[in-house]
């Protein structure tokens, strides 16, 4: 595994990036400038090129500040130093990656290997690691950003962040939390979306969710969808506002989970590790459901919830395990248990985490929002 000094290498590359914007050059007027919001990076088909593929938010044009559209350029080059240089000569205005805060990968590229691209914004002095991460699912990162149209997509990537944010969205990932997870832990997971054509969206061109993609040794393994997106979720603590229906003598109640927290704990006979036990805690409130509830329905509606909830977990375990990939860090769970037991089995945690049996326990307690009911 690679991760001898990882923090340390990751912390002179946030020093050398700033993490922040780097300052505008000083020859420069603003309005002589295309401030870029966004960049793309895609596989060429020829091996060894890459495309890449900038963005501006919607502009302010002449004395009034009329809108208009984004400034998308496109590039390709051996290397991503060459491909952005490129652009200079796409455009009358000094092109400026300084506000650069969104970065998309296309699925190819995830295939080829991500490392290069984070590195590269590690180290170059307009760019840096505070960037958010997505992966275009089955898709180029140049289709996504030109999907934006004349309203660009910054704004689009903008709201899913907020929303992440506040519950409402899944979990969003900076650059700099990829590739320390990718330093440390040789894998980590991040967003995926998928650009949704006129006939799913009313006419227009629109990115959606689309999961997780799971990165290995910094190469795409595989996607986790559905159940196992919100299973992964589960394991992190960060679900996203999740809604379950459940069907009652009753009639149909719909519960809204709200929190969650999840923690590993190892199971050691003598100084072999044996077991993992997972348990997940979960809060959710009563949205809609048909007066009245009484305590053997209530009762049943819990079971439903912690079943499902248990499901979702063995679900993205079990595809994770496939992979070899422990993104969301439960050998940190396992070391911070027991640190001296964990340096015999860090060298090889991947093999072990694939096959070490392990249990899940789930607890949700229901309520409604104004007054607990169990």
């Amino acid at each position: 595994m690679k991760r001898m000094g990882a923090a340390a290498v990751l912390a002179a590359a946030l020093l050398l990036s700033g993490c922040g914007k780097a300052a505008l050059p000083y020859a420069r007027e603003m309005g002589d400038m295309a401030l870029l919001r966004t960049m793309g990076v895609d596989a060429e088909e020829e091996a060894g090129q890459v495309r890449v593929t900038v963005s501006t938010g919607k502009r302010a044009a002449g004395l009034q500040g009329e809108s208009q559209p984004p400034l998308i350029l496109s590039a390709g080059g051996e290397s991503l130093s060459a491909a952005c240089l490129s652009m200079q000569g796409l455009s009358d205005s000094y092109v400026f990656y300084g506000y650069v805060d969104q970065l998309l990968l296309g699925e190819e590229a995830a295939l080829e290997g991500v490392e290069p691209v984070l590195d590269y914004f590690s180290r170059d002095v307009e760019l840096g690691l505070g960037a958010q991460v997505w992966l275009v699912r089955g898709g180029t990162a140049q289709a996504a950003i030109q999907a934006g149209g004349e309203t660009g997509v910054d704004s689009r990537l903008s709201t899913l962040q907020t929303d992440s944010e506040m519950g409402a969205a899944g979990i969003t990932r900076t650059a700099g939390e990829v590739f320390s997870s990718l330093l440390e832990q040789g894998c980590a997971y991040l967003p995926a979306l998928r650009a949704a054509g006129p006939e799913e969206t009313e006419g227009q061109t629109v990115l959606l969710e689309a999961g997780y993609g799971v990165l290995r040794d910094g190469k795409l393994a595989g996607y986790l969808d559905g159940e196992s997106a919100k299973g992964l979720e589960l394991l992190t603590g960060q679900t996203a506002e999740d809604i379950i229906e459940v069907d009652l003598p009753s009639g149909r109640a719909v519960a809204r989970i709200t929190e969650v927290s999840t923690r590993c704990e190892p199971v050691f006979q003598g100084e072999e590790l044996t077991g993992l036990r997972l348990y997940c805690r979960a809060a959710a409130e009563l949205a809609e459901f048909h007066e009245p509830m009484d305590q053997g329905e209530l009762a049943q509606l819990r079971e439903a919830l912690e079943e499902r909830e248990g499901l979702r977990l063995r679900q993205v375990m079990e595809q994770l395990r496939g992979w070899g990939t422990d993104c969301t860090a439960l050998g940190s769970q396992v070391a911070q248990a027991d640190p001296a037991r964990w340096e015999k089995l860090r060298g090889e945690w991947e093999e072990r985490f694939s096959m070490i049996p392990y249990e899940v326990s789930v607890q949700v307690s229901v309520s409604r929002t104004y007054g607990d009911l169990a």
